[in-house]
């Protein structure tokens, strides 16, 4: 839970700010199953001493309108624009958390976001099981899928290294 609660606060932050609006986050579950997309899906993917994937799937409406705050112009449900957005979205809120953990000493990589077009994901292991989470707001539902895994041995020998 270390490793994932900047990410939640971060996205509550930026949900918040980004949508002018309150929230409220509901249905958190841990999945094994392979994630299904239920709108436009911006993913991220940390290497390192943290490694795995976020993913952030905004629904269509929301996307649209977070587009649209974000430009400063109507955007339309088509626009590439919207597809853009969720991956600016996806850039904030990585980059807050991503702050909070380099505080912490944690070292990885992140890589930058791509859209997730495919209908369904890769299915978690075992040690990687995802938590999921739904920041329902004024505008629509965010989705945030986490499958992180911390690599105690890189770290020790990141340390020994140095040491």
């Amino acid at each position: 839970m270390d490793l994932i609660q900047p990410f939640i606060n971060s996205a509550d932050a930026v949900l918040a700010q980004g949508l002018e609006s309150p929230i409220s986050i509901e249905n958190l579950s841990m999945e094994e199953e392979a994630y299904r997309r239920k709108g436009i899906a911006a993913e991220v993917c940390l290497t390192g001493e943290i490694e795995g994937r976020i993913i952030f799937d905004v629904d269509l409406e929301t996307a649209t309108q977070l587009a649209s705050r974000l430009a400063g112009i109507d955007a339309s449900q088509s626009d590439d624009l919207v597809r853009e957005a969720v991956c600016e979205l996806a850039n904030q809120i990585i980059g807050n958390a991503v702050t909070t953990l380099n505080d912490q000493g944690f070292h990885f990589r992140v890589h930058p976001p791509t859209l997730h077009t495919s209908e369904q994901g890769s299915k978690s292991s075992e040690d990687t099981e995802a938590l999921v989470m739904c920041f329902s707001t004024s505008s629509g539902n965010v989705f945030m899928n986490v499958a992180l895994r911390y690599h105690r041995r890189r770290a020790t020998e990141r340390a020994a290294v140095a040491g």
